[in-house]
């Protein structure tokens, strides 16, 4: 006698029924997130929510808009620290930068900036390496409120002492202070350090690339994709780089196994940093 065939769960029927509603009501897809990653924060989400299922949860976010946004902060990534990685950050002030040098202009994407402390820390970085005023940075997320977030650059103090450590690691040359004003509990970044920024609603998943960019920084992202997903991204980066752009991505991340490798060849294989072949 044949084994039985196991169905889906019940709750992961429910899950796939809310990204599906979530898709066609609000045009947000995340059908091709991880879903082991999806299914632990819905988890949480309901938990947290106090409801019954998951399904009680696509009735509430069907049925009143103030709950996307809520559900949005669930579904999305938003922790992140300045100089996160100080040794990626090293790698691109002593191996890239040398590179970019050789433009008059610079684009930069920093794609999924959560709350921004990647951009920042990026702003910094070429403020110190002469490149700031030759280069606009491009800051996307599909988080409204993880944009205005970043738009703020408003960051607990109790942080800044873990990024100025991480500031110092990278290579830093100035003082990570010199960036920001202390108010109270809070650090305030300064506005010169935003005022070559391009905040913008943009999603991996649906939306066109970005053209001509230097050097595209998305760490620790793709690994929330499936491989479908993942190998879609990819793709994009590569048709958003010029010729010999850079491509930075997490340290738990790859593009060996992805249909789009032979656009990019290693440049720092320990930091997970790529190159856009000419080919």
């Amino acid at each position: 006698m044949d084994a039985p065939v196991m169905s889906e769960s019940i709750e992961d029927i429910e899950i796939q029924l809310l990204l599906d509603a979530v898709y066609r009501h609000y045009h947000y897809d995340f059908r091709h997130y991880a879903r082991a990653s999806i299914k632990r924060r819905l988890l949480q989400a309901r938990s947290q929510w106090g409801y019954d299922s998951i399904s009680d949860i696509q009735s509430a976010v069907l049925h009143d808009e103030s709950i996307l946004p809520k559900l949005l902060n669930f579904l999305t990534v938003q922790v992140s620290e300045m100089f996160r990685d100080p040794s990626y950050f090293r790698a691109l002030r002593e191996k890239v930068v040398p590179h970019l040098r050789t433009y008059p202009s610079l684009k930069v994407w920093v794609a999924g900036c959560s709350q921004g402390e990647e951009l920042y820390s990026l702003a910094v970085l070429f403020a110190e390496e002469g490149l700031f005023e030759r280069t606009i940075f491009y800051a996307t997320d599909i988080n409204p409120a993880a944009l205005r977030a970043a738009q703020a650059g408003i960051y607990p103090l109790d942080r800044i002492q873990l990024f100025t450590e991480n500031h110092r690691l990278s290579g830093g040359h100035s003082s990570l202070s010199d960036h920001y004003t202390a108010d109270y509990d809070r650090a305030v970044f300064s506005k010169s350090l935003r005022e070559r920024t391009v905040f913008s609603d943009h999603s991996l998943v649906t939306d066109a690339a970005f053209g001509e960019m230097h050097l595209i920084s998305c760490r620790n992202v793709l690994i929330y994709f499936d491989r479908e997903l993942q190998d879609r991204v990819v793709g994009l980066f590569g048709e958003s780089l010029v010729r010999g752009g850079f491509l930075g991505i997490g340290s738990k991340e790859s593009l060996r196994f992805s249909e789009h490798a032979d656009m990019f060849a290693e440049f720092v294989r320990e930091e997970r940093i790529y190159r856009r072949s000419s080919q």
